[in-house]
């Protein structure tokens, strides 16, 4: 299936990202913690950086495997016999869930969680946070993304539908939205919301070790990861160890990953930061 025009993955996130900023001004789910004008500044600059070297590499070694997949007939999509929509859409599953498994490495590996590290010290969390990720930890990803293409049997098609739906995904688990709490316990049964990834922004070890999916939630569900039952007022975001205003500048945003390394959840006692609730997974998102 040809690929739409450059154009359109773009301008839906541009979309997406306004209609999410709208929604958080409208019906803020959390007060926030910085100005605003300062902290999104810092954050576009991070994730400009980010982008344009992901986007970069993205071209350099994704596409091209996207494409050789194609032409070599390989990975789980490309083995079955079925509708070319069928392959397609085993194929976003596959790459939805290898996903999963990269978020879940980003915090169990200690040399890169020091690069997710500065996504999760952002002490508010709303759309911008979404595109807040350390230019090595985007550079890091882009290896894996080609090992997700191969094994998933992803075509270039397939591979830009799972990143646009996963880009419109991100933007809006991350927002500072308050939906009804009815309607969010109607689609975390499917989808990431914005409850749900509050609580993996936590200040909590246990909490901010939960909730590791991307677009489906249904991964963690199958892994036992998925919390749900700590109320949005309880929720305190960002990591214990850089809580400080000066802790998490854009100079030190982006040198941190270089730096000798802090007890992150740790508190000033030396304990470390957990709520200790059982596991989650059959609770209600609570408001």
């Amino acid at each position: 299936m040809p690929l739409p025009p450059l154009w359109v993955m773009p301008a839906s996130g541009s979309a997406a990202f306004a209609a999410t900023a709208l929604a958080e001004a409208a019906a803020p789910l959390r007060p926030r913690v910085e100005p605003r004008f300062r902290r999104l500044l810092r954050n576009a600059v991070i994730a400009a950086v980010g982008l344009v070297l992901f986007g970069a590499l993205r071209v350099w070694c994704v596409l091209p495997v996207a494409a050789w997949v194609e032409r070599s007939g390989i990975g789980a999509a490309r083995l079955i016999a079925a509708p070319a929509w069928v392959r397609t859409a085993l194929a976003v599953l596959l790459l939805d869930y290898t996903l999963w498994i990269w978020h879940w490495a980003n915090h169990r590996i200690p040399f890169l969680w020091r690069f997710h590290l500065v996504h999760h010290v952002d002490r508010d969390l709303d759309a911008s946070t979404a595109l807040r990720f350390h230019f090595g930890e985007m550079a890091l990803s882009v290896p894996y993304r080609a090992v997700q293409v191969v094994i998933a049997g992803a075509d270039p098609f397939a591979l830009w539908l799972w990143e646009s739906i996963l880009l419109v995904s991100i933007l809006f688990h991350h927002s500072n939205t308050r939906l009804p709490l009815g309607l969010e316990r109607v689609l975390v049964r499917l989808v990431v919301t914005p409850r749900m990834h509050g609580i993996h922004h936590s200040d909590r070890l246990d909490e901010a070790n939960s909730n590791w999916s991307s677009l489906l939630s249904v991964w963690d569900a199958l892994h036992r990861t998925l919390r749900l039952d700590v109320p949005q007022k309880d929720v305190v975001i960002g990591v214990p160890a850089y809580a400080a205003p000066a802790d998490v500048t854009l100079g030190k945003s982006l040198t941190m990953p270089f730096l000798p390394q802090r007890r992150d959840f740790a508190a000033p006692d030396g304990t470390l930061l957990v709520r200790g609730h059982g596991s989650g997974s059959s609770a209600s998102l609570r408001a």
